[in-house]
Protein backbone atom coordinates (compact mmCIF):
# COMPACT_ATOMS: atom_id res chain seq x y z
CA UNK A 1 0.00 0.00 0.00
CA UNK A 2 1.38 3.43 -0.88
CA UNK A 3 1.95 5.70 2.09
CA UNK A 4 -0.19 8.84 2.53
CA UNK A 5 0.87 11.49 0.06
CA UNK A 6 2.43 8.91 -2.23
CA UNK A 7 0.36 8.00 -5.28
CA UNK A 8 2.41 4.91 -5.94
CA UNK A 9 3.11 6.09 -9.50
CA UNK A 10 6.62 5.68 -10.83
CA UNK A 11 8.26 8.55 -12.62
CA UNK A 12 8.81 8.09 -16.33
CA UNK A 13 12.31 7.09 -17.51
CA UNK A 14 12.62 10.57 -19.08
CA UNK A 15 11.81 12.29 -15.78
CA UNK A 16 13.97 9.98 -13.71
CA UNK A 17 17.03 10.32 -15.94
CA UNK A 18 17.18 14.11 -16.41
CA UNK A 19 19.82 14.52 -13.68
CA UNK A 20 21.71 11.49 -14.99
CA UNK A 21 21.73 12.97 -18.51
CA UNK A 22 23.17 16.20 -17.13
CA UNK A 23 25.97 14.15 -15.55
CA UNK A 24 26.71 12.31 -18.80
CA UNK A 25 26.85 15.57 -20.78
CA UNK A 26 29.30 17.14 -18.32
CA UNK A 27 31.74 14.25 -17.95
CA UNK A 28 34.80 14.46 -20.21
CA UNK A 29 38.20 12.70 -20.20
CA UNK A 30 39.81 15.93 -18.99
CA UNK A 31 37.32 16.28 -16.15
CA UNK A 32 37.91 12.66 -15.16
CA UNK A 33 41.68 13.18 -15.17
CA UNK A 34 41.41 16.28 -13.01
CA UNK A 35 39.08 14.43 -10.64
CA UNK A 36 41.61 11.65 -10.09
CA UNK A 37 44.30 14.20 -9.24
CA UNK A 38 41.86 16.05 -6.99
CA UNK A 39 41.14 12.88 -5.02
CA UNK A 40 44.85 12.31 -4.43
CA UNK A 41 45.35 15.88 -3.24
CA UNK A 42 42.31 15.73 -0.96
CA UNK A 43 43.48 12.48 0.65
CA UNK A 44 46.94 13.94 1.23
CA UNK A 45 45.53 17.12 2.79
CA UNK A 46 42.83 15.39 4.87
CA UNK A 47 43.83 11.74 5.39
CA UNK A 48 41.50 11.13 8.35
CA UNK A 49 37.95 12.43 8.12
CA UNK A 50 34.72 11.68 9.92
CA UNK A 51 31.27 13.07 10.57
CA UNK A 52 31.34 16.06 12.92
CA UNK A 53 27.87 15.38 14.34
CA UNK A 54 28.09 13.66 17.73
CA UNK A 55 26.17 10.37 17.81
CA UNK A 56 26.27 6.92 19.36
CA UNK A 57 23.83 5.08 17.10
CA UNK A 58 21.92 5.39 13.83
CA UNK A 59 18.89 7.00 15.48
CA UNK A 60 21.00 9.75 17.03
CA UNK A 61 22.80 10.39 13.74
CA UNK A 62 19.49 10.59 11.88
CA UNK A 63 18.05 13.06 14.38
CA UNK A 64 21.23 15.16 14.46
CA UNK A 65 21.37 15.33 10.67
CA UNK A 66 17.77 16.56 10.52
CA UNK A 67 18.69 19.26 13.04
CA UNK A 68 21.77 20.29 11.06
CA UNK A 69 19.74 21.79 8.21
CA UNK A 70 20.76 25.46 7.87
CA UNK A 71 22.75 25.18 11.09
CA UNK A 72 26.34 24.43 12.07
CA UNK A 73 27.35 21.05 13.44
CA UNK A 74 28.81 22.72 16.52
CA UNK A 75 25.48 24.25 17.45
CA UNK A 76 23.69 20.93 16.89
CA UNK A 77 26.23 19.19 19.12
CA UNK A 78 25.38 21.60 21.92
CA UNK A 79 21.73 20.53 22.09
CA UNK A 80 21.70 16.85 21.12
CA UNK A 81 23.08 15.55 24.45
CA UNK A 82 20.08 17.11 26.20
CA UNK A 83 17.69 15.89 23.50
CA UNK A 84 18.94 12.30 23.60
CA UNK A 85 19.03 12.18 27.38
CA UNK A 86 15.34 13.07 27.40
CA UNK A 87 14.38 11.04 24.30
CA UNK A 88 16.90 8.20 23.94
CA UNK A 89 15.17 6.31 21.13
CA UNK A 90 12.45 6.51 18.49
CA UNK A 91 9.79 5.13 20.83
CA UNK A 92 10.38 7.92 23.36
CA UNK A 93 10.59 10.67 20.75
CA UNK A 94 7.43 9.47 19.00
CA UNK A 95 5.48 10.23 22.19
CA UNK A 96 7.13 13.60 22.80
CA UNK A 97 5.23 16.81 23.42
CA UNK A 98 6.25 19.10 20.53
CA UNK A 99 6.62 22.07 22.88
CA UNK A 100 9.21 20.19 24.95
CA UNK A 101 11.24 19.29 21.88
CA UNK A 102 10.98 22.88 20.68
CA UNK A 103 12.32 24.19 23.98
CA UNK A 104 15.37 21.93 23.73
CA UNK A 105 16.25 22.80 20.13
CA UNK A 106 15.08 26.42 20.21
CA UNK A 107 18.58 27.83 19.68
CA UNK A 108 19.01 26.06 16.33
CA UNK A 109 16.50 28.07 14.35
CA UNK A 110 13.44 26.74 12.49
CA UNK A 111 12.80 24.91 15.74
CA UNK A 112 9.09 24.32 15.19
CA UNK A 113 9.56 22.74 11.78
CA UNK A 114 12.51 20.70 13.05
CA UNK A 115 10.57 19.50 16.09
CA UNK A 116 7.74 18.35 13.82
CA UNK A 117 10.23 16.56 11.57
CA UNK A 118 11.91 14.83 14.51
CA UNK A 119 8.65 13.60 16.00
CA UNK A 120 7.30 12.61 12.59
CA UNK A 121 10.51 10.73 11.81
CA UNK A 122 10.32 8.89 15.14
CA UNK A 123 6.69 7.94 14.59
CA UNK A 124 7.55 6.67 11.13
CA UNK A 125 10.30 4.49 12.58
CA UNK A 126 7.95 3.08 15.22
CA UNK A 127 5.05 2.48 12.85
CA UNK A 128 6.95 1.02 9.91
CA UNK A 129 10.35 -0.19 11.18
CA UNK A 130 9.81 -1.29 14.79
CA UNK A 131 11.69 1.76 15.99
CA UNK A 132 14.86 0.90 14.09
CA UNK A 133 16.57 2.98 11.40
CA UNK A 134 16.26 1.15 8.06
CA UNK A 135 19.34 0.49 5.94
CA UNK A 136 17.51 1.44 2.75
CA UNK A 137 17.55 4.74 0.87
CA UNK A 138 13.92 4.70 -0.23
CA UNK A 139 12.67 3.68 3.21
CA UNK A 140 14.62 6.51 4.84
CA UNK A 141 13.43 9.08 2.31
CA UNK A 142 9.81 8.16 3.09
CA UNK A 143 10.28 9.32 6.68
CA UNK A 144 9.12 12.87 7.53
CA UNK A 145 11.95 15.39 7.39
CA UNK A 146 14.34 13.01 5.62
CA UNK A 147 15.62 13.71 2.12
CA UNK A 148 18.43 12.26 0.02
CA UNK A 149 21.15 14.24 1.77
CA UNK A 150 20.10 13.11 5.25
CA UNK A 151 19.61 9.52 4.09
CA UNK A 152 23.03 9.47 2.41
CA UNK A 153 24.66 10.75 5.60
CA UNK A 154 23.11 8.01 7.75
CA UNK A 155 23.70 5.19 5.28
CA UNK A 156 27.26 6.27 4.55
CA UNK A 157 28.47 7.21 8.03
CA UNK A 158 26.69 4.62 10.18
CA UNK A 159 26.07 1.72 7.83
CA UNK A 160 29.05 2.23 5.50
CA UNK A 161 26.82 2.13 2.43
CA UNK A 162 27.77 4.52 -0.40
CA UNK A 163 24.28 5.23 -1.74
CA UNK A 164 25.16 8.70 -3.04
CA UNK A 165 27.25 11.81 -2.51
CA UNK A 166 26.19 14.19 0.24
CA UNK A 167 25.75 17.65 -1.27
CA UNK A 168 25.67 20.24 1.50
CA UNK A 169 26.44 23.95 1.18
CA UNK A 170 30.22 23.35 1.26
CA UNK A 171 30.12 20.60 -1.37
CA UNK A 172 27.77 22.59 -3.60
CA UNK A 173 29.97 25.69 -3.48
CA UNK A 174 33.39 24.05 -3.73
CA UNK A 175 32.58 21.58 -6.51
CA UNK A 176 31.43 24.52 -8.62
CA UNK A 177 34.66 26.43 -7.89
CA UNK A 178 36.63 23.32 -8.83
CA UNK A 179 34.76 23.00 -12.10
CA UNK A 180 33.32 19.59 -11.20
CA UNK A 181 29.74 20.69 -11.81
CA UNK A 182 27.84 23.21 -13.87
CA UNK A 183 24.59 22.64 -12.00
CA UNK A 184 22.92 24.48 -9.12
CA UNK A 185 20.38 21.89 -7.96
CA UNK A 186 21.74 19.44 -5.35
CA UNK A 187 20.19 16.42 -7.10
CA UNK A 188 21.91 17.23 -10.39
CA UNK A 189 25.19 18.06 -8.66
CA UNK A 190 25.03 14.70 -6.90
CA UNK A 191 24.44 12.87 -10.18
CA UNK A 192 27.44 14.55 -11.78
CA UNK A 193 29.67 13.72 -8.82
CA UNK A 194 28.46 10.12 -8.76
CA UNK A 195 29.40 9.83 -12.43
CA UNK A 196 32.86 11.34 -11.85
CA UNK A 197 33.86 9.67 -8.59
CA UNK A 198 34.55 6.00 -7.89
CA UNK A 199 31.78 4.60 -5.69
CA UNK A 200 34.37 3.83 -3.00
CA UNK A 201 35.02 7.60 -2.68
CA UNK A 202 31.42 8.78 -2.37
CA UNK A 203 31.33 8.87 1.43
CA UNK A 204 34.69 10.41 2.32
CA UNK A 205 34.73 12.85 -0.62
CA UNK A 206 32.00 14.94 0.99
CA UNK A 207 33.68 14.81 4.41
CA UNK A 208 36.95 16.02 2.90
CA UNK A 209 35.32 18.90 1.04
CA UNK A 210 33.46 19.91 4.21
CA UNK A 211 36.78 19.93 6.11
CA UNK A 212 38.30 21.96 3.27
CA UNK A 213 35.42 24.43 3.27
CA UNK A 214 35.80 25.06 6.99
CA UNK A 215 39.57 25.45 6.97
CA UNK A 216 40.72 26.84 3.61
CA UNK A 217 37.96 27.39 1.05
CA UNK A 218 35.93 29.60 3.35
CA UNK A 219 32.87 31.27 1.89
CA UNK A 220 33.46 34.98 1.17
CA UNK A 221 37.18 34.74 1.98
CA UNK A 222 38.77 31.63 0.40
CA UNK A 223 42.45 31.24 1.21
CA UNK A 224 43.45 30.41 -2.37
CA UNK A 225 47.23 30.96 -2.05
CA UNK A 226 47.27 28.39 0.79
CA UNK A 227 44.97 25.90 -0.94
CA UNK A 228 46.33 22.37 -1.50
CA UNK A 229 43.87 22.00 -4.40
CA UNK A 230 44.94 25.14 -6.26
CA UNK A 231 46.64 23.15 -9.03
CA UNK A 232 43.34 21.57 -10.10
CA UNK A 233 40.89 24.31 -9.11
CA UNK A 234 39.34 26.31 -11.93
CA UNK A 235 38.24 28.98 -9.42
CA UNK A 236 34.96 29.47 -11.27
CA UNK A 237 33.58 32.93 -10.53
CA UNK A 238 36.58 34.09 -8.49
CA UNK A 239 38.94 36.93 -9.48
CA UNK A 240 42.52 36.16 -10.45
CA UNK A 241 45.00 35.72 -7.63
CA UNK A 242 47.11 38.84 -7.26
CA UNK A 243 50.81 38.04 -6.98
CA UNK A 244 52.37 40.42 -4.44
CA UNK A 245 55.25 42.53 -5.74
CA UNK A 246 58.40 42.24 -3.66
CA UNK A 247 59.83 45.52 -2.37
CA UNK A 248 62.47 46.83 -4.75
CA UNK A 249 61.65 44.31 -7.47
CA UNK A 250 59.74 46.76 -9.67
CA UNK A 251 61.70 49.14 -11.85
CA UNK A 252 61.29 52.83 -11.24
CA UNK A 253 59.72 54.69 -14.16
CA UNK A 254 61.95 56.96 -16.20
CA UNK A 255 61.53 60.66 -15.52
Amino acid sequence: MPKPGNTGKRRSPRARSSAARAADDFQTPLTSQRTRLLLRLLKKAYPQVNCALLHENAFQLLAATILSAQCTDDRVNQVTPVLFARFPDAHALALADPSEVESIIHSLGFFRAKANSLIGMARGLVQHHKGQVPEDLDALCHLPGVGRKTANVVLGVWFGKPTGVVVDTHVKRITRLLGLTDQTQPEKIEQQLMALLPRSEWIDFSHRLIYHGRRICIARRPQCPECPLLAVCQRVGLPAIQTPVRPGSARSPHV
